[in-house]
């Protein structure tokens, strides 16, 4: 997976102007020049009374790459984010393909609300790593002979899987992420239990570090009142 910050206007400053309008109206702005360590008790107010308003004057754009079926349940997060897809229509497809490695849990246990994967064999990982393997091969070349017959792309695309890499622009403020990561991350400061699919976590905590950097007390004070956002 990759993610890359390309663009952003976040800080915790922001937090602190946009709360502090309430009670200093324009004068609330002096909080940019300000050190936000004075005021990081008022950011976790913020976050544990869940005013949630003063964390969205802020602005990341990150661009990824991952597999199609993880871009699914991306576009599941709609208040706060906004995204461009690389097109199939417009592009031919480069083949590359999602094939997990000896990291990635491949059976599952239990049943849905209640699972937890475990590792797989070494049988199973080599089934798995054929199988993707051959499947990607076969439907590429596919996709390659329509195109060659003069088939239009999005037409020829149908034929691709699920596990073809896609590339996007994700933009989205602190709040958004936060909710996103609170669904899209296991941690053990979470108040709120979520069981995400590995690979769109595996984004989600690359995403979470380069945010981390930009607004670190307001990553502090997410931490702190169980990944909720606010």
């Amino acid at each position: 997976m990759t993610v890359e910050l390309v663009k952003h206007s976040a800080a915790d400053t922001d937090v602190l102007w946009a709360a502090r309008v309430s009670t200093a109206g324009e004068q609330s702005l002096e909080e940019l020049e300000k050190d936000p360590q004075r005021s990081k008790g008022l950011i976790n107010y913020l976050m544990r009374d869940r005013h949630g308003s003063p964390f969205e004057h802020n602005s990341m754009t990150f661009f990824v790459s991952a597999p199609l079926f993880v871009f699914r349940e991306f576009h599941r997060h709609r208040v706060g984010w906004s995204y461009n897809e690389e097109s199939g229509r417009y592009r031919e497809l480069e083949p590359v393909f999602y094939v997990p490695d000896a990291s990635r849990k491949l059976v599952q246990q239990g049943r849905p609300g209640k699972y937890e994967f475990v590792e797989g064999s070494e049988k199973q990982l080599e089934v798995v790593q054929e199988q993707m393997t051959e499947s990607y091969r076969q439907s590429y070349a596919a996709y390659q002979e329509m195109l060659g017959a003069g088939v239009a792309r999005e037409v020829a695309r149908a034929t691709l899987p699920v596990g073809l890499y896609s590339s996007m622009y994700a933009t989205c403020n602190a709040r958004s992420l936060m909710h996103f990561l609170g669904l899209r991350t296991q941690h053990e400061l979470a108040r709120v239990p979520s069981f995400p699919q590995r690979e769109i976590e595996m984004v989600a905590e690359l995403m979470e570090a380069e945010w981390a950097k930009l607004m670190p007390l307001t990553h502090q004070a997410f931490n702190a009142n169980g990944r909720v956002a606010p």
